[in-house]
């Protein structure tokens, strides 16, 4: 998959795509069926596929002061892309300029003079433009006055009529609900970084941990969990790395500030059962399987290592189902 970043950016041979636009935060099943519908008007017309997101998420400049919220950041949202078989990924600064710009500048400037798109595939609550005041019928209408095609995708939900949509998947992360998020994701949520250097505590405890900053990620609930770690890569070269196997282990987490040492800021601890070797600046990926307990305070070391056994344990059994 190509990556460019904004219109300016595209070689003349990538002009001509068919193009789904979005933010594509999670690539969830909604996303996906978005994709797959992008992908089937590409394959009708040999035309190249391409996938339009925007950096950083539009949420992160008309609210600013919200918590951290991303359910995928850029490479690992990359990575999805192109596993749904996106060959082309338009990545277009979201700034003031962008954010002030009305829809049939957008349209012009971007989609017709800037990528010469053939085709667009969005959801059906699109918008854009200056106060999102742009909607699918706005695109519609200017796509057969300007000579692209566009398919605008229903919503997609589940047996229970539940909608795939990134908001309820934060919503079940936030209260732990790990297993309704997968639903929602089509697969397990992750955390991925390269793995700092700690205080070794956990070593001294004979848990050691590979700890990961969170970074832009969401909170979700903090807690103890469940999880299976990929490692990835020899460094923290997130797109390269992304293009090597992963070696999965099985394992056991804590996210949070450890109430015991007060923390600043949540981090990511995860200890691989049956694993031994070095993973400092490694890249590790963490799937978060299933939550097992709120983070608590302890009164002695013992304590603290006894739970941390009956924790493994727990996690032990939530992985075997």
């Amino acid at each position: 998959m190509e990556i460019f970043r904004g219109p300016a950016d595209l070689p003349p041979a990538w002009r001509g795509s068919v193009l789904a636009i979005g933010n594509f935060d999670g690539v969830h099943r909604g996303h996906r069926l978005v994709l797959s519908t992008a992908r089937a008007v590409a394959e009708g017309g040999d035309w190249p596929l391409g996938a339009m997101a925007f950096e950083p998420h539009p949420r992160s400049l008309t609210r600013p002061d919200d918590p951290p919220f991303r359910l995928t950041l850029f490479d690992e949202r990359a990575r999805l892309l192109r596993a749904a078989g996106v060959q082309m990924h338009v990545v277009v600064t979201f700034d003031r300029h962008l954010l002030e710009m009305s829809p049939d500048d957008f349209i012009d400037q971007v989609l017709v003079a800037g990528l010469g798109v053939r085709h667009v595939v969005v959801g059906h609550d699109f918008c854009f433009g200056h106060n999102r005041v742009g909607t699918v019928d706005t695109l519609t209408h200017a796509g057969a006055s300007r000579g692209f095609g566009v398919t605008v995708v229903t919503k997609a939900s589940d047996e229970s009529g539940g909608i795939y949509s990134s908001t309820a998947a934060r919503q079940n992360l936030r209260a732990g609900r790990m297993r309704e998020a997968a639903d929602i994701l089509g697969r397990p949520w992750e955390i991925s970084g390269p793995v700092d250097e700690g205080d070794h505590r956990g070593r001294l405890l004979g848990f050691p941990t590979a700890n990961i900053a969170l970074g832009e990620h969401l909170r979700p609930a903090l807690g103890v969990y469940a999880v299976r770690v990929g490692i990835v890569g020899n460094g923290p070269d997130r797109l390269s790395a992304f293009d090597e196997p992963e070696v999965w282990h099985d394992g056991v987490a804590n996210l949070g500030i450890r109430p015991m040492y007060a923390l600043p800021e949540p981090i990511l601890e995860a200890h691989l059962f049956d694993f031994s070797g070095d993973l400092y600046g490694r890249l590790l990926r963490v799937q978060l399987i299933e939550f097992l307990r709120s983070e608590a305070a302890f009164n002695s070391v013992d304590a603290l290592v006894h739970q941390m056994h009956r924790d493994s344990e727990a996690a032990k059994a939530a992985l075997a189902e």
